[in-house]
């Protein structure tokens, strides 16, 4: 047998590596969808796409999601000597800082087409990312798939919310702003 390492020992370093990327990354994904929320005042002034879930379920599914991606992150990142694993996981960063933009842009800064842009992006990283992950740990690869339907979904959705709201949500009178001409 040449192994490197025990299944002990790959075991302990995949545990070690989930104990930290786990936590990381849900608590990133929570605090990014802190920046805005679906109870804000522009956001209930949106016109909502009918396939618009109740909110209740983004919490749940994200949060889901999020260990699902920290698991698959603990895989590679534990795939020590694995060809391909340093560039999988840089993808991954680039990709993650995309995910992690996306509220901050939707809710944040009320800007659904360029949210829109970016969760193009998000997709488009998130299947390099898949592919990367997949020739480290085909597992990893795996555990990404939900995350890249429930991604689509939100694309498919946040498309919908830019052509119902092609102002952007901005209000027809102005909202709470009184305008005054000098």
């Amino acid at each position: 047998m040449n192994m490197l390492a025990s299944r002990g020992q790959l075991r302990a370093s995949f545990i070690r590596w989930a104990l930290f990327t786990v936590p990381l990354i849900v608590l990133l994904g929570s605090l990014s969808g802190m920046v805005g929320s679906s109870g804000s005042p522009w956001f209930q002034a949106l016109e909502k796409p009918a396939i618009y879930p109740d909110p209740k379920w983004f919490g749940i599914v994200w949060t889901i999601l999020y260990v699902m991606i920290g698991l698959a992150v603990a895989l590679v990142a534990s795939a020590w000597g694995a060809r391909g694993r340093t560039l999988a996981l840089l993808a991954f960063a680039g990709h993650f800082a995309l995910n992690l933009a996306w509220s901050p842009v939707f809710f944040g800064a009320q800007a659904i087409t360029a949210a829109l842009v970016v969760i193009v992006l998000i997709d488009l990283t998130l299947l390099v990312v898949i592919a990367l992950f997949w020739r480290v740990r085909r597992l990893a690869g795996l555990l990404l798939l939900p995350y890249l339907a429930w991604v689509l979904f939100a694309t498919l959705l946040n498309w919908q919310f830019v052509q119902a709201n092609p102002d952007g949500g901005a209000a027809e009178d102005g909202g709470a702003v009184e305008r005054v001409r000098i």
